[in-house]
Parts: C-alpha cells; sequence; structure tokens
C-alpha cells in the first residue's frame, strides 16, 4: 500500500542542473580561477553528489588538494549566484510536478523531499512556487547537508522512511539520475525515473519504471508508455508500480 512519494529536486522537480553549471561557472570567475565547466564536462561531474564534493574532486583529478575552507568560500558564492536566480524566476517546474503534488494533497497521500542539494537551495526553487510556507506541503524533507552521506548512499531516504514512520515498501521514490536510483534503492524503495536533459544518458536498468516526465493533460507524453492508461503519471499509476514492486 502505497503511504508517502519522495521528491528527489535537482532534474526532478524542475531542469535545475543547467542553472547550477551556470553558477559555479560565474562564482569561478568572479573567484579569479581560469575555469569553467562546458556542458559535457558538467554532465561527467553530476556522477558526483555535492557541490563541495563535485568542486573537490574536479581539481584532484588535476592532480590539485584544494583546502577545505576555499571549497567552502567557492561553494557559497555559488549558491548565493544560484539563490538570485532562482528567485528571479528564471526556472519552471517540470511538466506533471504541481498537478501531481495537487493530487497528492487532495487525497491525503504525504510528500516528502529526499535531496542531495541543501534546503536553503529547496527553499529558493519551492518558496516562489508554492508560497512562503511550502515546508507545510510535505510530510518531510531531508537535504544531503542533514546526513552523514549523500547519494548514491541511502541516508536521505532511510531518513524520510524514519520520519515517516512506513516501510520502504509503502514509499515510490521520483528520481531522475543513477545517483538517486541508487540510493532509492538501498534504501529499498521503488523508484519511477524522468530522466533530465543531463542524466538522459545514465543507466535507468534498476529502476521500476522510466518515463519522458511526469506529464500533464496541457503538455502530454509524445507516445504512451505501456501501462498507461494516459498520457501522463497520476496516483493510481503510483500504487500500481508499488504494488507490482512488491510482488517481485
Amino acid at each position: 500500500m502505497l503511504k508517502a512519494v519522495l521528491f528527489d529536486v535537482d532534474g526532478t522537480i524542475a531542469e535545475t542542473e543547467e542553472l547550477h553549471r551556470r553558477a559555479f561557472n560565474a562564482a569561478f570567475a568572479e573567484l579569479g580561477l581560469d575555469l569553467s565547466w562546458s556542458q559535457d564536462e558538467y554532465r561527467g561531474l553530476l556522477r558526483v553528489t555535492g557541490g563541495k564534493e563535485r568542486i573537490t574532486a574536479y581539481f584532484r583529478a588535476k592532480g590539485v588538494e584544494m583546502p577545505a575552507d576555499e571549497v567552502a568560500g567557492i561553494h557559497r558564492r555559488k549558491t548565493e549566484i544560484y539563490v538570485d536566480d532562482l528567485t528571479a524566476g528564471r526556472i519552471t517546474l517540470r511538466p506533471g510536478v504541481q498537478r501531481l503534488w495537487k493530487q497528492l494533497r487532495t487525497e491525503g497521500v504525504p510528500m516528502g523531499i529526499a535531496t542531495t542539494t541543501t534546503e536553503a537551495n529547496v527553499d529558493s526553487l519551492l518558496a516562489p512556487v508554492l508560497g512562503p510556507e511550502w515546508r507545510g506541503h510535505f510530510a518531510c524533507i531531508v537535504a544531503g547537508d542533514q546526513v552523514p552521506k549523500k547519494k548514491p548512499a541511502p541516508d536521505v531516504y532511510l531518513a524520510c522512511l524514519n520520519r515517516l514512520g512506513i516501510a520502504a515498501s509503502e514509499a515510490v521514490a521520483i528520481e531522475d539520475s543513477q545517483g538517486g536510483i541508487g540510493a532509492a534503492r538501498a534504501a529499498g524503495i521503488p523508484v519511477v525515473v524522468t530522466p533530465s536533459s543531463y542524466t538522459d544518458q545514465d543507466d535507468f536498468s534498476r529502476a521500476d519504471c522510466v518515463l519522458p516526465s511526469l506529464g500533464d493533460p496541457e503538455q502530454p507524453w509524445d507516445a504512451a508508455q505501456p501501462g498507461f492508461p494516459r498520457r501522463w503519471v497520476d496516483l493510481d499509476d503510483l500504487r500500481r508500480i508499488v504494488a507490482q514492486a512488491g510482488q517481485g
């Protein structure tokens, strides 16, 4: 029985990764670093979850051990730029997200957020959409800076399950990446994947279901998907996916 739907943020709720990449490059330029990540380069860097971890891994691959305080400074400025861009309304939610949220609230199914990014970044994304009291829409919010290990470790998902008081088989995760699948799977949670522009080349073989997006009547999928009566996802579809996962 489905008792909660848990959402990743970056790439899943909104196509934020390009905004992140531009914010990184703007921070590098401001801080005098001769560095600019291309889209192809950033696609590879996304294999490393967490902004500070991504910076550290990049420099380490170049043979440079960047001091932690310098990494934190770069990331702090990047986050400021990213938040400013979000506040300016330079991004929208992916198709079907708000529609599905509304249906879940109407039918009393709790929603949670399980993300690698910070809660401050989530606030900057969702406050303009849902209002300053956006946290009230979610039964649990677990960010990457609140747990020992980030995805693909299962920590954020295990924390959500603990806070909700439910079993892994009673939840479903909505993700966009291979690392997100790994995190949900490690927690024992079924996974629906809607690939983003930066993760569409990932390996999704461990997902229970891979779809173009959550879809909308106004923005339906280009083609019908096997097992789905409409060209979008609704609560009945998620219940079916969870039930089928429990039979596997």
